[in-house]
């Protein structure tokens, strides 16, 4: 039989978000409890999804026995001392993007939990959309040939609304701007299909917003399989899009451009030939559906702890798109291409924030 697993929800704001995955999956998991300072927002959502208990005290939590699973979905900054904490009292920890403030944070919990029998789960629930996933499907059937060129545009809108939230805007809260915040999804699924970078040169600035992160960036990316790719970011693009497109050798890969759900199809995948077209739409048709999103990431997260194999993102993924934030970061300073991985003998290694911001 399978066990329901309870979880512990601590946050507010995106946390609706992972409640409605835990919601489509109702015979996995049980949200027991949600934590936030947010009284209004926290018994809303409460409400909402039938949530039995709230609380503002987090400490409460970690001392329970009865919750497998610790949801962090609170700001940048809080996120590797809620993470520490939980796995130090033996829950499993799903936490929200950005995972941390350094490669030197995401070593350290690679260590913690290594030592332990319990798993931490970072978010990339972009990876799990159809679209994306029938790309992933293709090349694991030899029917993409060999990588070429990715182009990955993350052109989106956010306004002085957006800011007015206290620790958005800031490196010592949010950590950083729209390239670790926004544009981390979209990299991360370069780094899915095509696994990892080798070498960026990035210019980043701030132009849209009085704030002290970046919002508009561009990145040029050597990747170790020996493609190329041209990212661009901005939070002052009127018109949302995201767009993702993949060339191969044998076809080329593009993704909607609805800039929120860009992982899932309708995705076009166009071949050099007729007869080639063929074997791509044939191996199409016999692609299974899964659910997507949160909602599939949390399945694959219940599925690793039962199993005892290891969750469906890592924190090796979450590492590895935050070297390229790192690089990029280190690019930004220099006006240098900075290559990866980064070693603990790199000067961001510690923190990528400025001096300024760094306690």
């Amino acid at each position: 039989m399978t066990k329901r697993l309870r979880v512990g929800v601590i946050g507010a704001g995106i946390a609706a978000r992972h409640l409605s995955g835990f919601g489509w999956n109702p015979e996995l998991f049980e949200v027991a409890v949600l934590c936030s300072l947010d009284g209004d927002r926290g018994r809303a959502l409460c409400e909402e999804y039938k949530i039995a208990e709230y609380t503002q005290d987090v400490d409460t939590l970690f001392a329970r026995d009865d919750l497998d699973i610790i949801d962090i979905c609170t700001p940048p900054d809080s996120h590797f001392e809620l993470s520490k904490r939980g796995i130090e009292a033996g829950k499993h920890i799903i936490c929200e993007k950005p995972l941390y403030g350094s490669i030197a944070d995401v070593d350290a919990m690679i260590k913690i939990v290594g030592s332990t029998d319990r798993f931490l789960m970072p978010i990339f629930q972009y990876r799990y959309g159809t679209g994306l996933q029938k790309l992933k499907y293709l090349i694991e059937r030899g029917l993409t040939g060999r990588p070429f060129l990715t182009t990955i545009e993350t052109h989106w809108w956010r306004g002085p609304d957006y800011y007015a939230v206290p620790w958005r805007g800031k490196w010592k809260s949010e950590l950083g701007g729209g390239l670790l915040g926004h544009a981390i999804h979209a990299h991360d699924m370069l780094n899915y299909v095509h696994g990892a970078c080798a070498e960026v040169f990035s210019h980043g600035t701030t132009l849209v917003n009085p704030i002290e992160v970046e919002d508009t960036a561009t990145l040029s990316v050597k990747m170790e399989n020996g493609s190329l790719a041209a990212l661009s970011m901005t939070l002052g693009s009127r018109k949302e899009i995201s767009r993702l497109r993949f060339c191969f050798s044998d076809l080329v890969a593009e993704s909607v451009l609805d800039p929120y759900t860009m992982g899932r199809d309708p995705w076009s995948f166009v071949a050099g030939t007729e007869e080639h077209q063929a074997r791509v739409d044939d191996a199409l048709a016999e692609y299974k559906d899964e659910e997507d999103g949160y909602t599939r990431q949390f399945q694959l997260f219940h599925k690793a702890i039962m199993d005892d194999t290891k969750p469906p993102v890592t924190l090796e993924d979450a590492r590895r798109s935050l070297e390229l934030v790192t690089a990029a970061y280190h690019s930004h300073r220099t006006s240098k291409p900075t290559a990866m991985p980064i070693s603990v003998n790199h000067p961001l290694y510690h923190s990528w924030l400025p001096e300024t911001a760094r306690e």
